[in-house]
């Protein structure tokens, strides 16, 4: 998980309850209704209570509204959060979607409005683009029992799942909207599980593009956990996009691949222009969630003060690494689903502190004019071990090593105080040994204080998550009554508040980079470490031993004079052996050593690296077979149009053992290309479109390789054999039945030329009417399948969800009706692998993972994705 790094106890702590199954762990949750009860018929059960005084507390005195708001605040707060969805306009059916929400449910909806401050049951979010969010007027739990909206859950549910719509809350889906995308971005989400908003962002960069085109756009998606990677390559596989990588990497160390520092004099002015960096960055970073609690009402149960100042560093740290990897010229949006100012305007103004003139928070009040928010807070307090603190100074000497003077509005501490600065550019360094190091200084300062601070940190350590101070030294936090306003113009922030709209709370900050940030940060800010380290060597010793101290002096001195340190580093801590570690300390002598003889033994060194470094991870493959790739050429007749060279990749270095194919796009290609050189610095665990399967088949078939559904829209208008076209009842029949016999179809001569192919793979479109065949081939917006021909009949090898979907759109639009199977006589089986549909094979896809099987994936309810 995230290169085997161990986490601080905070830090863990967030992500084990971010997993957290509520009903599953709730001693008031009901046992299994019988006879068709539900949970109402269960006299025992009680709802979670949806109070909590430090809460109500806490908020007041930090005056986010009004005073005279607040029962109204209160009040929405406590009311089920409405169900909210997103159309994906980049989807083959987007115009049959928008028609039937607008001429069947809605209409049908009218009649079972239960809220009277709400007009209509359904309508579109008037602030999103296009009419393409839709706000409904039920919560997730009466979309599921209410008898009257079940065909509508239903519907819901599955488009949602073939990815023509995405569940979604409606304040989540604003942070991508003010990244302002455009078709030839680069953009990062540093924390993208579940993948919603990485979805919403796909969907934006294709739908700037013609249909049947690749933009030349980039997502990559990142996230640090390995179960939640599953959860975003579930949701973002229901795209069917070639322009996309997923990778597992703390977020505070995403790494950063820059040529020029693996390069000797001779090419650094073509290394110079290979760096990893982007256009846009969503820094939606993890936070303490009380902005959810309409739609998790445990959080009314767990929520506490000390949750956002634990996560406040963090935070921090992630939003400077994503100002690092962001172009000049580039746009961050840094959000939370979390109302506490410490979480909020205390972070953004440390980004402006620590990058000076090179940011500014951008003021986009003009954008999205429809969008009910709140300007941000220029004063707030920080409440520590229950007591109330308007500056810095006035915290308690044990504590201040814990609660930051970033945390506070000035943002301005006491001078024995050392304020963390990692302001980093992609062409300075990497950040990826610098935090660690950060953090292990920082863990050997608070133990080399004297014996009875030391003991009073650890005693009040342990009421961390109460929020309340020690007995003993209760009487030392008395309420401070200073307060200070931030010099910054933190207004130009949002806050979004429940009350306003009806939706969940949010926070947006929109920030420019106007220039490179500052190196000297940089160094000072290590230098500063080495210092205090020193100063405190003789502590150190006596609590780490000395040969810890001098291995961390070794780590940041390293960080400045050799970057080349972080790759063996990186890859050993992956391993998280104690072996391993070992090596890691060997290895790094040896790098350094080098480094000082010359960088002709780094070079070589790095060019013995093999690929598929990182442990339980598939490495990826450019797949160069050229007998393969032309069987499968000459036997689909591609066309020489469509770019297969340097484009597909594989997952397993034995071509012989090949079972799936990926096609990327050239941005993606890129990137891919660049990382390679690096020393494949980003662990991948996901990329490109599945565009070809191998396929045995009994009978045989002079191509091992079959087309993939996901792929086949992509590749559709440059296939000239294997290619059928069909009537629309005999292409309903087909996905009705899903095996037919050649004379069995209603087109006598759609048969004969079924029967006519050749073995194996083939291609059925949807002809309409009276089109012409030529026309059809070259549309991109054409319907079609992916079948077998097989002796006597053609197999549909399309998965059964995605074939019922598809079913019911091609019946709406052609008016047919679709008539019950028999149940009494079953359907035709063909045996033999080559008969079985594409849906049998797709969670082997999860074999890129590491330490995870798709089994294992919980997978929530989709209206949870925020």
């Amino acid at each position: 998980m995230g290169g085997g790094r161990k986490r601080g106890r905070t830090q863990r702590r967030h992500f084990k309850q971010g997993r957290e199954n509520v009903w599953k762990h709730n001693p008031q949750r009901p046992p299994a209704a019988e006879g068709g009860e539900g949970r109402e018929g269960n006299p025992s059960w009680q709802p979670f209570a949806t109070e909590n005084p430090a809460f109500e507390e806490y908020y007041k005195e930090q005056q986010i509204i009004p005073e005279e708001e607040w029962d109204d605040f209160m009040s929405m707060l406590r009311k089920p959060l409405p169900s909210t969805f997103r159309i994906n306009a980049s989807c083959q059916f987007f115009q049959d979607i928008c028609s039937q929400l607008e001429n069947d449910f809605r209409k049908s909806l009218e009649t079972e409005v239960s809220d009277e401050h709400e007009e209509d049951a359904i309508r579109p979010l008037p602030w999103y683009p296009g009419n393409l969010a839709w706000h409904l007027n039920f919560s997730r739990m009466q979309l599921r029992r209410n008898q009257a909206l079940e065909s509508f859950h239903e519907f819901l549910k599955r488009e949602n799942e073939v990815g023509n719509i995405t569940r979604q809350e409606a304040v989540s889906m604003v942070p991508p909207l003010f990244l302002n995308v455009q078709p030839d971005h680069h953009i990062l989400d540093m924390c993208a599980a579940p993948g919603s908003k990485t979805f919403q962002l796909l969907e934006m960069i294709h739908q700037s593009t013609k249909p049947g085109l690749l933009p030349n756009a980039l997502v990559v998606a990142n996230d640090v956990d390995v179960q939640r990677c599953n959860l975003l390559i579930h949701q973002t596989k229901r795209m069917c996009t070639a322009n996309l990588i997923v990778t597992n990497h703390e977020a505070q160390n995403f790494p950063g691949c820059n040529l020029a520092k693996f390069c000797s004099e001779t090419c650094m002015d073509e290394a110079k222009l290979q760096r990893l960096e982007f256009d846009r960055v969503l820094c939606d970073v993890p936070c303490s969630g009380d902005g959810t609690v309409r739609k998790a009402p445990d959080m009314w149960r767990k929520w506490n003060a000390g949750m956002g100042n634990g996560l406040h560093r963090l935070q921090v740290e992630i939003a400077m690494r994503g100002m690092g990897l962001l172009k000049v010229g580039g746009r961050m949006v840094y959000s939370t689903c979390s109302m506490n100012p410490v979480e909020n305007e205390a972070v953004v103004a440390e980004i402006l502190r620590r990058c000076g003139d090179s940011v500014e928070l951008l003021d986009v009040s003009n954008e999205l004019p429809e969008l009910a928010r709140r300007p941000g807070l220029n004063t707030w307090k920080v409440r520590d071990r229950g007591s109330w603190f308007g500056v810095h100074e006035d915290i308690p000497r044990y504590r201040k090593s814990v609660v930051s003077p970033s945390m506070f509005p000035s943002g301005k501490g006491s001078k024995d105080v050392e304020v963390n600065t990692d302001v980093i550019d992609a062409d300075m360094k990497d950040s990826t040994d610098m935090v660690e190091g950060e953090q292990e200084t920082n863990t050997a300062i608070n133990k080399s204080n004297d014996d009875d601070d030391q003991k009073t940190e650890e005693k009040a350590e342990v009421d961390c998550e109460s929020g309340e101070a020690p007995t003993r030294y209760k009487k030392l936090n008395s309420t401070s009554t200073r307060t200070e306003h931030s010099d910054y113009p933190l207004h130009r922030c949002m806050r979004i508040v429940p009350h306003d709209q009806n939706s969940g709370a949010f926070f947006i900050a929109v920030l420019h980079k106007l220039s490179p940030l500052n190196e000297s940060h940089v160094v000072d800010g290590v230098k500063s470490e080495q210092n205090i380290s020193k100063d405190k060597t003789g502590k150190l010793e006596k609590d780490l031993g000395s040969d810890k101290v001098s291995s961390e002096e070794n780590i940041v001195h390293q960080q400045v004079v050799d970057d080349t340190n972080v790759l063996d580093g990186e890859q050993n801590r992956d391993m998280g052996s104690k072996s391993s570690k070992d090596k890691t300390s060997e290895d790094t002598k040896v790098i350094g050593n080098e480094a000082e003889k010359g960088q002709a033994g780094t070079r070589d060194r790095r060019r013995q690296q093999n690929q598929g470094r990182w442990r339980g991870v598939d490495p990826v493959i450019f797949f160069k077979d050229e007998v393969t790739v032309k069987s499968i050429v000459s036997f689909y007749g591609i066309k020489d149009s469509f770019p297969l060279d340097g484009h597909l990749v594989t997952r397993n270095p034995d071509t012989s053992h090949v079972k799936r194919i990926y096609y990327v796009s050239k941005s993606v290609q890129d990137v891919l290309e660049l990382n390679i050189k690096v020393g494949e610095r980003l662990k991948i665990t996901s990329l490109g479109l599945k565009i070809f399967e191998r396929q045995s088949s009994k009978d045989g078939s002079p191509c091992t390789f079959r087309l993939s559904s996901e792929g086949l829209p992509l590749l559709l208008p440059y296939i000239t054999k294997q290619i059928l076209y069909a009537s629309a009842i005999d292409f309903q029949h087909l996905l009705q039945y899903r095996t037919i016999k050649f004379p069995d179809f209603v087109d006598a001569k759609f048969g004969e030329e079924a029967s006519a192919l050749l073995p194996g793979c083939c291609v059925v479109v949807l002809r309409e009417g009276h089109q012409d065949i030529g026309s059809i081939a070259t549309d991109p917006s054409a319907i079609a399948i992916v079948c077998w021909k097989g002796k006597t009949n053609l197999c549909v090898m399309v998965s059964p969800l995605d074939g019922k979907e598809l079913l019911e759109r091609i019946s709406l639009r052609f008016g047919l009706k679709i008539p019950k199977l028999d149940e009494e006589k079953p359907n035709p089986k063909i045996t033999g692998s080559d008969e079985q549909p594409d849906g049998a094979t797709e969670t082997d896809d999860q074999e890129c993972l590491p330490e995870s099987k798709a089994s294992d994936m919980e997978i929530p309810d989709a209206g949870e994705a925020e």
